[in-house]
């Protein structure tokens, strides 16, 4: 009971600073009326909220975008709390904010923005888990962590490689691997490098992704050849190291009998004959 109200007083703290800080923004740029011989206003009334499809996404990038001209120490310490807020307390949702990144401060900016913040909110998770989760995550997710125990053990030997697999193959969702690996007695270290390299590709994608949004303007623009080439690129990206990861995986570790889903075939078939 402790351990809950400990997790819930964090995360109260949190929320009530992440909501201090989008409410209470600095004075925003002028920007001029559209309207001829109108003279420059500014901005206020600004409403941010997590973006939950492309258009929201669109709409919060372009007003952040604006808003940096003049404040760009503020949007960065709003966007990195957001990110970490997310992280930290295993919320979904990073792929948009990996989006958001690139839409907002360019592509390589963005990513190591992306890279960072992604790190340092996993690890936070992880200690979270460690010192108040433990005990909830195992009597929530059994079989899960079973299996999970399982294939650690299995691989003991090339541990790094193992969760750099589970990364770049997504058997289980990012989020249950943070909250799980305190359970499962993987070294911060270890944990912590293979978040750092194993998510480069899926946020490189998704902050290319981003920039690349809040470029177009049309339909037209999808089909030019700079942007082709940059989806080629991203294409690239993604599968170059896959196929590293998997001609690795097939030598060196354990991974038979994962699903998607991070339960064991055997017990997806068992709950198939259930139904």
């Amino acid at each position: 009971m402790r351990a809950i109200a400990g997790l819930g007083a964090i995360l109260a703290a949190a929320s009530v600073y992440l909501y201090l800080l989008s409410t209470h923004l600095p004075p925003g740029p002028k920007r001029l009326q559209a309207a001829s011989g109108g003279e420059a206003e500014e901005d206020q009334g600004y409403s941010l909220k997590f973006p939950s499809d492309l258009d929201s996404l669109r709409e919060l990038a372009e007003m952040l975008k604006f808003y940096k001209r003049e404040n760009h120490g503020y949007v960065l310490l709003l966007f990195c709390s957001a990110y970490l807020y997310k992280q930290s307390f295993a919320i979904p949702g990073s792929s948009f904010l990996n989006m958001l990144a690139g839409a907002i401060f360019g592509p390589w900016e963005g990513l190591v923005l992306a890279c960072l913040l992604a790190t340092s909110g996993s690890t936070i998770c992880f200690l979270l888990s460690s010192v108040f989760g433990k005990q909830y995550v195992v009597h929530f997710f059994p079989e899960k962590v079973a299996l999970l125990q399982r294939k650690v053990e299995e691989n003991r030997s090339s541990l790094f490689f193992f969760l750099l697999f589970l990364r770049f193959f997504p058997m289980t969702p990012n989020w249950f691997l943070n909250i799980t690996c305190p359970v499962l007695n993987i070294p911060i270290s270890i944990f912590f490098f293979s978040v750092l390299i194993g998510l480069i590709p899926y946020n490189f994608i998704c902050v290319r992704t981003g920039a690349i949004l809040s470029q177009i303007s049309s339909l037209d623009d999808i089909f030019s050849w700079g942007t082709l080439a940059q989806l080629l690129a991203i294409a690239l990206v993604a599968l170059l190291p896959g196929a590293m990861i998997t001609r690795y995986s097939k030598a060196h570790l354990k991974v038979d009998g994962m699903d998607s889903n991070g339960t064991s075939q055997a017990d997806t078939k068992q709950d198939r004959k259930r139904r």
